[in-house]
């Protein structure tokens, strides 16, 4: 099987679609058009949205059913390589914070492996706040992976009315066979 993005509409072309909002605070999510307003340009002309947070915490989430995606259990009880990525940044006019966490599941929904990134702030004071990559491979977490959940988001650190909190985008989920 070739090595694709298990995650739907990672980069908010079909709006909010395929995504469940777990936190939806202040202005609520919102997708906007690259770069946005005190943005920066992405490193890849084929993204052309990002996914918007507000002033309050907004965190949204995937749970991917690889069974359902066409791996078998005898694939995935081989422990391939997991990768996960995910894009953020911030406005040039207010700080954030972005966080992520991904979780491997086994059949029940129990929790296998975790990666889960300590909060990032980021502050237009001190940083150029461009688009940055977080990327986590997982290995040896077991047989029986049947599910992986995916959530991010953030929120401003002005608590600013609208959407100046993080910005996401470029989201992605691979398996290596």
């Amino acid at each position: 099987m070739a090595k694709r993005n298990l995650l739907k509409n990672p980069n908010g072309d079909e709006d909010l679609e395929f995504w469940e909002l777990t936190e939806n605070g202040g202005s609520q999510w919102r997708v906007e058009d690259m770069p946005g307003d005190c943005g920066h340009e992405f490193n890849d002309e084929a993204t052309s949205k990002y996914f918007a947070t507000s002033f309050e915490l907004c965190l949204k989430r995937q749970v991917v059913d690889l069974l359902a995606e066409g791996y078998t259990p005898e694939e995935l009880d081989t422990q391939p390589a997991v990768t996960v990525e995910d894009w953020y940044c911030s406005r040039t006019d207010c700080g954030c914070v972005y966080q992520v966490r991904v979780s491997l599941l086994d059949e029940n929904q129990e929790v296998m492996q975790e990666f889960r990134q300590d909060d990032v702030n980021i502050d237009p004071d001190t940083d150029d706040c461009s688009w940055r990559e977080i990327s986590h491979t997982f290995f040896e977490y077991g047989p029986g992976l049947r599910f992986i959940t995916f959530e991010h988001g953030g929120q401003d650190t002005k608590f600013w009315d609208g959407w100046f909190g993080v910005r996401v985008t470029g989201s992605s989920i691979t398996i290596e066979l």
